[in-house]
């Protein structure tokens, strides 16, 4: 959840069903309309029309962020969520629309939020406030967190769900999906399905304040005692369907770790890797949700704040297995076992066709070979993304469309890329090969 822009607004939250479906209406119209009148002189000039030129604009593309922004809720969820499982097949003009919602979100005027408030708190719950910021200190696309402080002392950081989101979320996907694909912007043979019931799930989940509250607690007795890390406390006495109240904890950007010495920024990056680690095959359960915004920075404490445990995810043990089978194929450097490992995941099928498998299995042990050059891999290094997305890019242009991959292997994806671009982002270097042949011989011993 990130620190409301300085573009953002102050705007009512869409509540129902038909003004949603309508704002959407009007965006999908508006562009088709635009559309037709550039076709119509196309063919005045003489020429066919190009549709996805005309419906691409500057103008339509800014229109559609703008409103999937003001809606919030699952036509906003889905946007960050495809940019971040699927930004590398979209088109730039459709990704970058998507990588804008990831950061991009207006709040609820004071108004409307009193209104939510009011009919999840006592009637007198001003009276128990010292005081009480009108103003988040952080928005999204389910909620906005507002910090305020007890007369019993403490500090709290209190996240306001947005009325209508949870009510809207199997018609605002329906919606956006269908929008998204007559868009014209999909590549041929990508299945957007997938991410469509993903987003439709996970948004399900993190509209439950209390399942929030419990995963929150869950996490916050895992870490007890680690000092590398703190979740907020939970309070359960201030907390409904639609409000959650934790202790608020102090913290920078975590971006600004970037501007911190070498060994803090390894340290950072060594820290997420290994909590990830232990949440994939230890705990058997994942916060799935690897934005930005939702790490922080204690520079004080020299400890990372954890944020937004909405997205947290019990993993499948026999998932987590084939992936310690498929991180100890591409450490031995064995084709044949990393082919076999991503068939068992699903990133692979019967259907693909053997040229195909062989540039994938190359790209998984490309990555390994990289994490394997030295002691220590510099996430800033920008050679191994490049041939990475050198790639990509010829498996596009064979038409290769991929196979449905399970759900919840694609939230272990987009934990990875998350992971994978903060370290870069932050300038970090770590021993991962090193981190992660410890991990497989641990895990094996344990399993023994």
């Amino acid at each position: 959840m990130s620190r409301p822009p300085s573009a953002a607004r102050a705007l009512p939250v869409p509540a129902g069903r038909l003004s949603r479906l309508a704002r959407l209406g009007s965006v999908a119209s508006s562009a088709m309309g635009r559309a037709a009148v550039g076709a119509a002189m196309d063919l005045g000039r003489g020429t066919s029309p190009d549709l996805r030129r005309l419906l691409i604009t500057p103008g339509n593309i800014g229109k559609l962020a703008e409103e999937l922004a003001r809606m919030r809720g699952a036509a906003m969820k889905i946007g960050q969520m495809i940019s971040m499982d699927a930004g590398e097949v979209l088109p730039p003009e459709l990704a970058d629309v998507m990588a804008r919602l990831r950061d991009d979100a207006h709040f609820m005027p004071p108004a409307q939020l009193k209104k939510v408030l009011n009919a999840n708190w006592p009637a007198d719950w001003l009276r128990s406030f010292e005081h009480f910021d009108v103003r988040p200190i952080a928005a999204a696309s389910i909620g906005q967190v507002h910090k305020a402080r007890l007369k019993d002392g403490r500090v709290m950081a209190i996240k306001v769900q947005y009325p209508g989101v949870a009510r809207s979320i199997d018609s605002d996907v329906a919606n956006v999906g269908a929008l998204i694909r007559y868009s014209g912007l999909l590549p041929k043979g990508f299945d957007i399905a997938p991410y469509l019931e993903a987003a439709r799930e996970q948004l399900h989940e993190e509209t439950d304040y209390r399942r929030e509250g419990r995963c929150l607690a869950g996490y916050a007795e895992r870490l007890r005692g680690d000092e590398r890390f703190v979740a907020p406390r939970y309070y359960e006495d201030w907390s409904s369907d639609q409000v959650l109240a934790m202790s608020f904890e102090e913290g920078r950007p975590i971006e600004e770790v970037a501007s911190l010495p070498e060994a803090t920024r390894n340290a950072v990056a060594v820290d997420l890797i290994e909590l990830f680690l232990r949440e994939l095959l230890d705990w058997g359960e994942m916060q799935s949700d690897p934005n930005f915004a939702n790490f922080r920075y204690d520079p004080a404490r020299e400890r990372i704040v954890l944020l937004d445990f909405g997205a947290t995810r019990a993993m499948d043990r026999d998932l987590a297995l084939r992936y310690r089978d498929l991180v100890a194929a591409g450490l031995a450097g064995d084709p044949a076992a990393i082919g076999a490992a991503a068939s068992g995941i699903g990133f692979l099928s019967d259907e693909v066709e053997p040229r195909h498998r062989d540039r994938i299995v190359g790209m998984i042990g490309m990555v390994f070979d990289a994490f394997r050059a030295a002691h220590e891999f510099d996430f800033a290094d920008t050679e191994l993304t490049a041939r990475m997305q050198a790639e990509g890019e010829a498996l596009a242009r064979e038409d290769f469309a991929p196979p449905p991959v399970p759900i919840d292997a694609l939230y272990v994806q987009r934990k990875v890329g998350g992971l994978f671009l903060l370290s870069s982002k932050i300038g970090a270097k770590a021993p991962v090969a090193e981190m992660l042949s410890k991990w497989v011989e641990q895990s094996r011993a344990v399993a023994a």
